[in-house]
């Protein structure tokens, strides 16, 4: 996975709640600056009611001093996801469920989620494959283009910035 993150050049972020649980914002900030620093860009796509409540993943980013601009909202990020290198899914899952665009049955059919699906390669991270909020799986899961990372949300960033230096 640090392979991956080391020779893309743009990256996405996409916080969930899993990140506000681990207090993973600090490390995130910490890996992005050093994708930065190795020549990626690196932004984040925010869902707006990621976490428990509209803002949370916004107010958290900005705890940890992630710039505003590097911000995407879903409306701006969504069309540019064809030309991402990396995603990085940090404990979200129902915001990403790409049930809500293909199962008309879904309890999630229709909402809006951060088709990160579309991107090169997606990573998630989680601390197992139960189901959201919404209670339903999540193909994204296994999709050809993802790879899972199970743990904490915070350990595992920690670790994959370790990885990263190490080069």
């Amino acid at each position: 996975m640090a392979m991956l993150l080391e020779t893309a050049r743009r990256v996405v972020i996409v916080p969930g709640y899993g990140l506000a649980v681990s207090q993973a914002q600090h490390a995130v900030r910490e890996l992005a600056t050093l994708l930065e620093s190795k020549g990626a860009t690196v932004e984040f796509g925010i869902h707006p009611v990621a976490g428990r409540m509209p803002g949370h993943m916004n107010v958290l980013l900005a705890e940890a001093d992630v710039p505003y601009d590097k911000l995407k909202e879903m409306d701006e990020i969504n069309p540019t996801f064809g030309q991402v290198d990396v995603v990085l899914v940090i404990g979200a899952n129902d915001v990403v469920n790409p049930l809500a665009n293909t199962d008309p049955s879904s309890p999630i059919a229709g909402m809006p989620i951060l088709e990160v699906g579309n991107a090169r390669s997606v990573i998630v991270m989680k601390r197992s494959l139960s189901p959201g909020f919404a209670g339903i799986p999540n193909p994204l899961f296994a999709a050809d283009n993802c790879l899972m990372y199970f743990g904490d949300g915070k350990a595992a960033v920690q670790a994959l910035v370790a990885a990263v230096k190490e080069g």
